[in-house]
């Protein structure tokens, strides 16, 4: 039974054009000062979902980006400072990319966030998918199976620093501790200061492809997963390959039981009109997510007319009403959502969260107009029961 709303806010600054015809992704570049304006921003919306009575933030980390588009590079400092400005809301980690960090420095840094928000950081884990930023950081991403190899090991050395008093880990890519003297013995283990308190820690990972191996270790670790942006419309094949995966660990999981679905809404008093309003913000979307392969389903030529001013009618570019077709995206007045929701329920009952994002490119004004009115007009029906 769905009971549990959050937003993902991956960190967009307000722009000053959106849409096709607009400053295409490439071409954007922004201050300092500009891009420093996302810090307000969020204070912004999570004060809005908190009074609003979300469940939780997620956001998410990412570097590097002149364009505007994705602009917190520590979701733990930020969620730390977050809790300060807010009274109950969870701020999600949506994802602390793992092979960008070592192991222990991102246990250690979770740890301290738990301490000091009492519980109200969810830790989040993901393998990542731009190369600017995970190469640059001196890790793997072009090559997909290093990447995965990489990021297993760095997650079973995570659990075992969290939930072990005392650990060690001999794999490929570390041995810890290293075998060397320390104050007069030689070191053969290690104790994670501080560990979390509110243990066993919740995680969370993205699922995208939802092939058995990444499931099996998903679900061999405890980890949830979410199922949002590109890969919504496909959500049916994960559902099923989440719950199959549970069963081969010998666990009876109802079906959406440990998953969250994310969809991207936009309410207004008719469906044309949300169509009309929300058209700006999806093709933003499409010229951020499209190169990175989030837009599911578009074929190179639409790709590369996507990255051009203008045009993408003639070039067939997927428009937000197919994608709404697909369940991925709605827009809409709120009492059709409750139904889509009610319905996505029906289908799916073990499903407790579900993410309702604002699309990239929204303005804060629009953001909190979109949450506000989620609050009061949809989030109620299932909340309140």
């Amino acid at each position: 039974m769905i009971t549990k709303f959050a937003t993902v806010y991956a960190g967009h600054v307000d722009l000053p054009d959106m849409g096709q015809d607009a400053t295409p992704a490439n071409e954007r570049r922004f201050s300092n000062e500009r891009l420093a304006s996302v810090f307000d921003k969020t204070d912004a919306i999570a004060k809005c979902m908190d009074e609003a009575g979300y469940y939780a933030i997620w956001l998410a980390e990412h570097h590097f980006q002149h364009e505007g588009y994705e602009v917190i590079p520590n979701l733990l400092l930020h969620a730390v400072h977050l809790a300060h400005v807010t009274k109950r809301i969870k701020i999600g980690c949506g994802f602390n990319i793992a092979p960008m960090w070592h192991p222990l420095r991102l246990a250690e840094d979770y740890a301290v966030a738990d301490i000091l928000t009492k519980g109200r950081v969810i830790f989040g884990l993901g393998r990542g998918y731009h190369s600017r930023e995970v190469e640059t950081f001196g890790a793997p991403i072009l090559d997909q199976e290093a990447n995965r190899e990489l990021f297993e090991e760095q997650v079973e050395i995570i659990f075992k620093a969290f939930d072990n008093e005392r650990f060690s880990h001999q794999g490929k890519h570390y041995t810890l501790p290293p075998a060397v003297p320390y104050r007069g013995y030689e070191l053969k283990e290690l104790t994670l200061v501080p560990r979390p308190i509110h243990r066993p820690v919740e995680c969370w990972q993205p699922i995208v492809s939802a092939k058995p191996r990444a499931l099996d270790f998903m679900v061999r670790h405890g980890i949830k997963g979410i199922i949002g942006g590109g890969a919504a419309t496909m959500a049916e094949g994960p559902f099923h390959a989440y719950r199959e995966a549970g069963a081969r660990a010998g666990k009876n999981l109802k079906l959406g039981e440990n998953l969250c679905l994310g969809i991207f809404i936009h309410l207004a008093e008719t469906r044309e009109k949300a169509i009309r309003e929300i058209k700006p913000f999806y093709e933003e979307h499409v010229k951020m997510f499209g190169p990175l392969g989030f837009v599911p389903g578009i074929t190179p030529s639409q790709l590369e007319a996507s990255t051009k001013r203008g045009g993408w009618d003639a070039a067939g570019v997927p428009t937000v009403e197919h994608y709404m077709k697909n369940g991925a995206w709605f827009a809409g007045p709120p009492e059709e959502l409750t139904a889509y929701l009610k319905d996505i329920e029906s289908r799916y009952p073990g499903l407790e969260y579900v993410n309702v994002s604002i699309s990239m490119g929204t303005p804060k004004s629009v953001m909190l107009e979109q949450l506000r009115a989620f609050a009061t007009d949809v989030m109620p029906t299932f909340t309140k029961r």
